[in-house]
Protein backbone atom coordinates (compact mmCIF):
# COMPACT_ATOMS: atom_id res chain seq x y z
CA UNK A 1 0.00 0.00 0.00
CA UNK A 2 3.11 2.86 0.74
CA UNK A 3 3.96 1.75 -2.50
CA UNK A 4 1.30 2.46 -4.55
CA UNK A 5 0.93 6.12 -2.08
CA UNK A 6 4.11 6.64 -3.15
CA UNK A 7 3.76 6.36 -7.24
CA UNK A 8 0.38 7.80 -6.95
CA UNK A 9 1.62 10.86 -4.61
CA UNK A 10 5.60 11.61 -4.81
CA UNK A 11 5.42 13.52 -8.04
CA UNK A 12 3.64 16.77 -6.30
CA UNK A 13 5.61 19.12 -4.08
CA UNK A 14 5.56 19.15 -0.23
CA UNK A 15 7.15 21.84 1.24
CA UNK A 16 8.74 22.26 4.47
CA UNK A 17 7.79 23.97 6.99
CA UNK A 18 4.34 23.46 6.64
CA UNK A 19 1.27 22.51 8.10
CA UNK A 20 -0.49 19.47 6.82
CA UNK A 21 -4.04 18.68 8.32
CA UNK A 22 -4.83 15.18 6.93
CA UNK A 23 -8.09 13.69 6.78
CA UNK A 24 -8.11 10.11 8.32
CA UNK A 25 -10.74 7.01 8.45
CA UNK A 26 -13.68 7.31 10.16
CA UNK A 27 -14.02 3.46 11.13
CA UNK A 28 -12.68 1.31 8.20
CA UNK A 29 -8.81 1.93 7.80
CA UNK A 30 -9.67 0.83 4.57
CA UNK A 31 -10.52 4.36 3.80
CA UNK A 32 -7.54 6.25 3.66
CA UNK A 33 -6.38 7.90 1.40
CA UNK A 34 -3.05 7.72 -0.61
CA UNK A 35 -1.63 10.98 -0.70
CA UNK A 36 -1.92 11.14 3.26
CA UNK A 37 -0.24 7.75 3.40
CA UNK A 38 2.61 9.35 1.58
CA UNK A 39 2.07 12.37 3.44
CA UNK A 40 2.33 10.44 6.81
CA UNK A 41 5.39 8.77 5.49
CA UNK A 42 6.95 11.84 4.85
CA UNK A 43 6.28 13.91 7.92
CA UNK A 44 8.84 14.80 10.64
CA UNK A 45 6.42 14.21 13.52
CA UNK A 46 2.40 13.78 13.39
CA UNK A 47 0.27 16.19 15.86
CA UNK A 48 -2.92 14.13 17.30
CA UNK A 49 -5.94 14.04 18.47
CA UNK A 50 -5.16 11.23 20.82
CA UNK A 51 -1.55 9.84 20.81
CA UNK A 52 -2.95 5.86 21.58
CA UNK A 53 -5.37 5.75 19.21
CA UNK A 54 -2.45 7.54 16.29
CA UNK A 55 -0.01 5.02 17.19
CA UNK A 56 -2.32 2.23 16.42
CA UNK A 57 -3.63 4.03 13.22
CA UNK A 58 0.05 4.72 11.96
CA UNK A 59 1.08 1.27 12.98
CA UNK A 60 -1.95 -0.17 10.91
CA UNK A 61 -0.09 1.28 7.54
CA UNK A 62 3.20 0.72 8.90
CA UNK A 63 4.14 3.57 9.90
CA UNK A 64 6.29 4.90 12.90
CA UNK A 65 6.50 8.93 13.58
CA UNK A 66 7.01 11.06 16.93
CA UNK A 67 3.57 12.27 18.06
CA UNK A 68 2.41 15.03 19.64
CA UNK A 69 -0.76 15.33 21.82
CA UNK A 70 -2.80 18.42 20.93
CA UNK A 71 -6.61 18.35 21.48
CA UNK A 72 -8.84 20.58 22.74
CA UNK A 73 -7.66 20.93 25.90
CA UNK A 74 -4.07 21.87 25.30
CA UNK A 75 -4.41 22.91 21.78
CA UNK A 76 -2.99 26.45 22.06
CA UNK A 77 0.04 25.26 24.20
CA UNK A 78 0.76 22.40 21.88
CA UNK A 79 0.79 24.62 18.85
CA UNK A 80 3.83 26.67 20.11
CA UNK A 81 5.41 23.23 19.88
CA UNK A 82 4.29 22.47 16.33
CA UNK A 83 4.85 26.14 15.24
CA UNK A 84 8.80 25.87 16.83
CA UNK A 85 9.01 22.67 14.50
CA UNK A 86 7.94 24.50 11.64
CA UNK A 87 9.75 27.21 11.92
CA UNK A 88 12.83 25.03 11.89
CA UNK A 89 11.90 23.48 9.05
CA UNK A 90 10.16 20.26 9.57
CA UNK A 91 7.02 19.45 8.20
CA UNK A 92 4.41 18.56 10.32
CA UNK A 93 0.92 16.79 10.18
CA UNK A 94 -2.16 17.00 12.20
CA UNK A 95 -4.73 14.40 12.49
CA UNK A 96 -7.78 14.18 14.67
CA UNK A 97 -9.02 10.64 16.01
CA UNK A 98 -11.39 9.96 13.19
CA UNK A 99 -12.63 12.25 9.96
CA UNK A 100 -11.11 16.13 9.07
CA UNK A 101 -9.31 18.21 11.71
CA UNK A 102 -10.95 21.39 12.78
CA UNK A 103 -14.42 20.21 11.48
CA UNK A 104 -15.88 19.05 14.72
CA UNK A 105 -12.61 18.30 15.74
CA UNK A 106 -9.91 19.94 17.23
CA UNK A 107 -7.57 21.58 15.12
CA UNK A 108 -9.21 25.29 13.76
CA UNK A 109 -6.61 27.03 16.74
CA UNK A 110 -3.78 25.40 15.48
CA UNK A 111 -4.57 26.59 12.15
CA UNK A 112 -5.41 30.18 13.10
CA UNK A 113 -2.11 30.51 15.30
CA UNK A 114 -0.07 28.67 12.42
CA UNK A 115 -1.70 31.16 9.64
CA UNK A 116 -0.79 34.54 12.01
CA UNK A 117 2.90 33.20 11.86
CA UNK A 118 2.98 33.31 7.96
CA UNK A 119 3.15 29.60 7.69
CA UNK A 120 1.24 27.39 5.43
CA UNK A 121 -1.39 24.95 6.37
CA UNK A 122 -2.16 22.12 3.65
CA UNK A 123 -4.99 20.54 3.02
CA UNK A 124 -4.86 16.09 2.90
CA UNK A 125 -8.53 15.46 2.58
CA UNK A 126 -10.10 12.28 2.52
CA UNK A 127 -13.00 10.43 4.57
CA UNK A 128 -15.95 12.33 6.03
CA UNK A 129 -18.79 11.29 8.35
CA UNK A 130 -20.83 14.43 6.93
CA UNK A 131 -20.68 13.69 3.68
CA UNK A 132 -20.84 10.05 3.79
CA UNK A 133 -24.24 10.74 4.81
CA UNK A 134 -25.60 13.49 2.70
CA UNK A 135 -24.63 10.87 -0.38
CA UNK A 136 -26.91 8.31 0.88
CA UNK A 137 -29.62 10.43 2.38
CA UNK A 138 -31.12 11.17 -0.85
CA UNK A 139 -32.08 14.49 0.98
CA UNK A 140 -30.45 17.15 -0.61
CA UNK A 141 -30.86 18.31 -4.83
CA UNK A 142 -27.97 20.54 -6.80
CA UNK A 143 -29.26 23.54 -5.31
CA UNK A 144 -29.64 22.26 -1.67
CA UNK A 145 -27.80 24.01 0.72
CA UNK A 146 -27.22 22.87 4.58
CA UNK A 147 -25.65 23.97 7.64
CA UNK A 148 -23.28 22.03 9.84
CA UNK A 149 -24.14 22.15 13.85
CA UNK A 150 -21.82 19.07 14.86
CA UNK A 151 -22.40 18.50 18.37
CA UNK A 152 -24.65 20.14 20.14
CA UNK A 153 -24.72 21.35 23.72
CA UNK A 154 -24.33 19.38 26.94
CA UNK A 155 -26.34 21.26 29.15
CA UNK A 156 -30.23 20.38 28.63
CA UNK A 157 -31.55 23.82 28.43
CA UNK A 158 -29.08 25.31 26.51
CA UNK A 159 -29.17 22.18 24.19
CA UNK A 160 -33.13 22.53 23.77
CA UNK A 161 -32.84 25.93 22.62
CA UNK A 162 -30.24 25.17 19.64
CA UNK A 163 -32.67 22.53 18.60
CA UNK A 164 -35.55 25.17 18.17
CA UNK A 165 -33.50 27.13 15.94
CA UNK A 166 -32.03 24.31 13.75
CA UNK A 167 -35.77 23.75 13.62
CA UNK A 168 -36.90 27.08 13.02
CA UNK A 169 -34.21 27.00 9.92
CA UNK A 170 -35.54 25.48 6.45
CA UNK A 171 -31.84 24.07 5.55
CA UNK A 172 -30.61 20.83 6.17
CA UNK A 173 -28.55 20.23 9.39
CA UNK A 174 -25.85 17.83 10.58
CA UNK A 175 -25.93 17.27 14.04
CA UNK A 176 -22.45 14.55 15.40
CA UNK A 177 -23.26 12.60 18.70
CA UNK A 178 -21.34 10.46 21.18
CA UNK A 179 -23.23 7.72 22.08
CA UNK A 180 -23.71 8.39 26.12
CA UNK A 181 -25.36 11.65 25.10
CA UNK A 182 -28.00 10.19 21.85
CA UNK A 183 -30.94 9.28 23.74
CA UNK A 184 -31.12 13.04 25.30
CA UNK A 185 -30.59 14.52 21.69
CA UNK A 186 -33.76 12.58 20.42
CA UNK A 187 -35.55 13.20 23.35
CA UNK A 188 -35.14 17.17 22.67
CA UNK A 189 -35.25 16.38 18.51
CA UNK A 190 -38.77 15.01 19.04
CA UNK A 191 -40.31 18.82 18.97
CA UNK A 192 -39.24 18.82 15.36
CA UNK A 193 -42.15 15.83 14.72
CA UNK A 194 -42.55 15.02 11.14
CA UNK A 195 -39.74 16.75 10.10
CA UNK A 196 -37.12 14.06 8.07
CA UNK A 197 -34.26 12.78 9.88
CA UNK A 198 -31.32 10.36 8.20
CA UNK A 199 -29.45 8.38 11.40
CA UNK A 200 -25.98 7.35 10.85
CA UNK A 201 -24.61 4.82 13.13
CA UNK A 202 -21.23 3.34 12.56
CA UNK A 203 -20.68 4.46 9.68
CA UNK A 204 -18.20 2.78 7.25
CA UNK A 205 -17.69 -0.27 10.25
CA UNK A 206 -19.15 -3.41 9.70
CA UNK A 207 -22.44 -2.99 11.80
CA UNK A 208 -23.29 0.52 10.05
CA UNK A 209 -26.65 1.52 10.23
CA UNK A 210 -28.23 4.34 7.85
CA UNK A 211 -32.25 4.58 8.62
CA UNK A 212 -34.48 7.15 7.86
CA UNK A 213 -37.08 8.39 10.35
CA UNK A 214 -38.99 10.91 11.40
CA UNK A 215 -37.42 13.11 14.26
CA UNK A 216 -40.09 12.37 16.67
CA UNK A 217 -39.75 8.78 16.12
CA UNK A 218 -36.02 8.85 16.92
CA UNK A 219 -35.98 8.27 21.02
CA UNK A 220 -38.50 4.98 20.03
CA UNK A 221 -36.13 3.72 17.41
CA UNK A 222 -33.00 3.82 19.90
CA UNK A 223 -35.03 2.12 22.57
CA UNK A 224 -36.20 -0.75 20.57
CA UNK A 225 -32.70 -2.13 20.44
CA UNK A 226 -30.23 -1.86 23.14
CA UNK A 227 -27.52 -2.01 20.05
CA UNK A 228 -29.01 0.85 18.47
CA UNK A 229 -27.61 3.30 21.29
CA UNK A 230 -23.77 2.09 20.42
CA UNK A 231 -21.27 3.90 18.42
CA UNK A 232 -21.19 7.43 16.99
CA UNK A 233 -23.88 8.97 15.29
CA UNK A 234 -24.33 11.32 12.39
CA UNK A 235 -27.96 12.68 12.22
CA UNK A 236 -29.05 14.84 9.03
CA UNK A 237 -32.32 16.77 9.71
CA UNK A 238 -33.71 17.27 6.37
CA UNK A 239 -34.74 20.61 4.69
CA UNK A 240 -37.93 21.59 5.20
CA UNK A 241 -40.63 21.05 2.55
CA UNK A 242 -41.40 24.37 0.17
CA UNK A 243 -45.26 23.24 -0.11
CA UNK A 244 -47.21 20.92 2.13
CA UNK A 245 -47.01 17.18 0.54
CA UNK A 246 -48.65 16.36 -1.93
CA UNK A 247 -51.22 14.04 -0.12
CA UNK A 248 -52.42 17.28 1.72
CA UNK A 249 -55.93 17.63 0.73
CA UNK A 250 -57.82 20.95 -0.56
CA UNK A 251 -59.44 20.49 2.96
CA UNK A 252 -56.67 20.95 4.96
CA UNK A 253 -55.50 24.03 2.94
CA UNK A 254 -59.08 25.65 2.85
CA UNK A 255 -58.93 25.17 6.85
CA UNK A 256 -55.95 26.84 7.28
CA UNK A 257 -57.08 29.77 5.05
CA UNK A 258 -59.99 30.10 6.84
CA UNK A 259 -57.99 30.03 10.06
CA UNK A 260 -55.28 32.74 8.76
CA UNK A 261 -58.19 35.51 7.87
CA UNK A 262 -58.90 35.59 11.27
CA UNK A 263 -55.82 34.46 13.29
CA UNK A 264 -51.75 35.46 13.73
CA UNK A 265 -50.07 33.26 11.53
CA UNK A 266 -48.57 30.59 14.09
CA UNK A 267 -51.39 30.40 16.00
CA UNK A 268 -53.49 29.30 12.43
CA UNK A 269 -51.03 26.74 12.27
CA UNK A 270 -51.22 25.77 15.06
CA UNK A 271 -55.12 25.09 15.21
CA UNK A 272 -55.05 24.02 12.01
CA UNK A 273 -52.37 20.98 12.37
CA UNK A 274 -54.89 19.66 15.73
CA UNK A 275 -58.26 19.85 13.42
CA UNK A 276 -56.86 18.37 10.19
CA UNK A 277 -53.67 16.21 11.79
CA UNK A 278 -51.66 17.25 8.83
CA UNK A 279 -47.91 17.64 9.62
CA UNK A 280 -46.90 21.30 11.57
CA UNK A 281 -44.03 21.99 9.67
CA UNK A 282 -45.30 21.49 5.60
CA UNK A 283 -48.91 23.59 7.10
CA UNK A 284 -46.61 26.58 8.60
CA UNK A 285 -44.61 26.31 5.16
CA UNK A 286 -47.87 26.81 2.91
CA UNK A 287 -49.00 29.61 4.89
CA UNK A 288 -45.58 32.09 4.74
CA UNK A 289 -46.07 30.92 0.89
CA UNK A 290 -49.40 32.35 0.99
CA UNK A 291 -48.87 35.22 3.17
CA UNK A 292 -45.81 35.93 0.55
CA UNK A 293 -48.48 36.18 -2.31
CA UNK A 294 -50.68 38.06 -0.86
CA UNK A 295 -47.99 40.96 -0.26
CA UNK A 296 -47.22 40.50 -3.93
CA UNK A 297 -50.51 40.86 -4.78
CA UNK A 298 -51.30 44.94 -6.90
CA UNK A 299 -53.19 47.29 -4.93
Amino acid sequence: MLAAAHEAAAHQHYPQGALYLVATPIGNLADIGLRALHLLSLVDCVACEDTRHSAGLLQGYGLHKPLLALHQHNEVEAAQTVLQRLQAGQRVAYVSDAGTPGVSDPGARLVALVTAAGLRCVPIPGPSSITALLSVAGALDRDGGFVVAGFLSSKAGERQRQVQAIGADARACVLLEAPHRIEALAHDLAVLGERGLSVGRELTKQFEQVVLLRAQDFAAWLQADAQRRRGEFVLLLHPLQSAPPAAADAKALRTLDVLLAELPLKTAVKLCAEITAWPRNALYQAALARRKDESNEPD
